[in-house]
C-alpha cells in the first residue's frame, strides 16, 4: 500500500508543462497562449486562434492569408469516406461516425505516420478542416440530403454552416458560430486533451491521437453536458412548465442540473459570458425562447444555490438557434477543439516523455498465493 496522498480523478495535479493554455480558476480567466479569451471572442477569428495555437503568436496578414488558403485546400475528403458514412447502421450517432471517420482518414494519408513537427501542423491543418466536413456531411447523409462542396471564399465558420445547411449562412450566424469556435478551441488539459497527449506520447500518429480525444469527448461527463441542457428546455417547453418550478422539481428528486458549475473555474466560466450574449443575440433575430428560458434557470441556480453557468448552459440554446440537432452539439464541440488537441499533440511530441503515472494498489495483499484447482 502506497503512502503517497491519491488525488481522485487527478483533480489538482500538474502532469505537464504547457505553452498552449492558461487557466486562472479563481480570478475566472482562460487565455490562449497568454493572450484573454475575451479579447480573442471579441477581436479575432477561429483562423487566426488556429494560428495563435499552432504556431505560438499571432500571425501577420500574409501568415493569416496562407493558412486560410491550406485550410481551404484541405476541404477535401476521400469518397471513401463518405461511402462508409453511407454504410453505417441508421442506430449510429454522429459522436461514433465521426470518431471512427477520423480514423480512417489516416488510411488516405501520405503523412499518417510521420510524427516530426512539420508533418504535425500540416496534419492540424488538414485535421481541422476535414473534421469539420465529416461532421457536416454526416448529417447531410443521414437526413437522405446530398453532400455539399465548400466554398473557397467562406471562413471555417461559414463553410461548415453551408455544408450543414446548404445555404450561406448570414453575418449574425456565421459571426456566432465563429466566436462560438474560438471559446471551445482549447482548455488545456481537460479529459479529451490529456487522453490525446497520453496517446501521442507513445509516439504514436496524429490520428490516433485525435481519435483518442474524440472517445474521450464522447462521453457525457465531457461533451455531452450541453445536449443534456437542451433535452431539459425542450422538455420544459413541451410541457408548458415554468422553468423554475422544472428545476426546483428536479432538484428536489435529486436530479442532476447540467451546465453550471465547473471543476477548475470558482467564478463565472469565461466562456459562458461570450455564450449568454450570443445567445441573446440569435434570439433576437430568430426565436428568443430558448434564451429566455435559460436566463430564468440561470438566475434561479445562482441565486438559489450559489452556481455559476459554465460553458455548457448557454452553447446549448445557441446552436439550438443556430439550427443544430441536438446531437451535433458534441460532434461541433470537437470542430473547434481539433484546433486545441492538434497543438497539445504537437507541443507533446516536441518534446516528449512517455505519460506512464502509477496506481495505489488496493486488492488482495501480497504475496496472495495461486492455490491449485482441485483445492480451491
Amino acid at each position: 500500500m502506497s503512502t503517497s496522498t491519491i488525488a481522485k480523478g487527478l483533480e489538482g495535479v500538474v502532469a505537464a508543462s504547457s505553452g498552449v493554455c492558461y487557466i486562472d480558476g479563481d480570478a475566472g480567466v482562460l487565455a490562449y497562449r497568454g493572450i484573454d479569451i475575451h479579447e480573442l471572442a471579441d477581436s479575432s477569428t477561429f483562423e487566426e486562434t488556429c494560428y495563435l495555437l499552432w504556431f505560438g503568436k499571432l500571425p501577420k496578414k500574409a501568415e493569416l492569408a496562407d493558412l486560410k488558403q491550406k485550410l481551404g485546400a484541405e476541404r477535401k475528403i476521400d469518397p471513401a469516406i463518405y461511402d462508409m458514412m453511407r454504410r453505417v447502421p441508421k442506430t449510429a450517432t454522429p459522436m461514433e461516425v465521426l470518431r471512427t471517420a477520423v480514423s480512417a482518414l489516416s488510411f488516405y494519408d501520405s503523412e499518417a505516420e510521420k510524427i516530426d513537427h512539420d508533418a504535425n501542423v500540416r496534419k492540424a491543418i488538414r485535421l481541422t478542416s476535414q473534421i469539420a466536413m465529416i461532421v457536416a456531411g454526416y448529417d447531410r447523409i443521414r437526413k437522405g440530403k446530398n453532400v455539399v462542396d465548400p466554398d473557397p471564399s467562406l471562413s471555417h465558420a461559414a463553410n461548415f454552416l453551408l455544408q450543414l445547411n446548404g445555404e450561406k449562412p448570414s453575418a449574425t450566424a456565421e459571426k456566432a458560430l465563429d466566436v462560438a469556435l474560438i471559446l471551445h478551441a482549447d482548455h488545456e488539459l481537460n479529459a479529451s486533451t490529456f487522453a490525446a497527449r497520453v496517446t501521442a506520447a507513445t509516439l504514436s500518429d496524429m490520428h490516433s491521437a485525435i481519435t483518442s480525444a474524440i472517445g474521450a469527448l464522447k462521453g457525457p461527463l465531457h461533451g455531452g453536458a450541453n445536449e443534456a441542457v437542451m433535452r431539459m428546455l425542450f422538455d420544459i417547453d413541451k410541457k408548458g412548465a415554468d422553468p423554475v418550478d422544472y428545476v426546483k422539481d428536479m432538484l428536489a428528486n435529486k436530479k442532476k442540473i447540467s451546465g453550471f458549475g465547473h471543476r477548475v473555474y470558482h467564478t463565472e466560466d469565461p466562456r459562458a459570458t461570450h455564450l449568454r450574449q450570443m445567445s441573446r443575440d440569435l434570439g433576437r433575430s430568430a426565436n428568443p425562447k430558448w434564451y429566455e428560458l435559460s436566463a430564468k434557470i440561470e438566475q434561479y441556480i445562482k441565486t438559489e444555490k450559489g452556481l455559476n453557468a459554465n460553458v455548457d448552459f448557454y452553447s446549448a440554446s445557441t446552436y439550438t438557434t443556430l439550427g443544430l440537432d441536438v446531437d451535433l452539439f458534441t460532434p461541433v464541440f470537437a470542430v473547434s477543439r481539433i484546433s486545441g488537441w492538434a497543438a497539445h499533440v504537437i507541443e507533446q511530441l516536441d518534446d516528449n516523455r512517455l505519460i506512464r503515472p502509477r496506481a495505489d494498489y488496493i486488492g488482495p495483499a501480497y504475496p496472495n498465493k495461486y492455490v491449485p484447482m482441485e483445492k480451491r
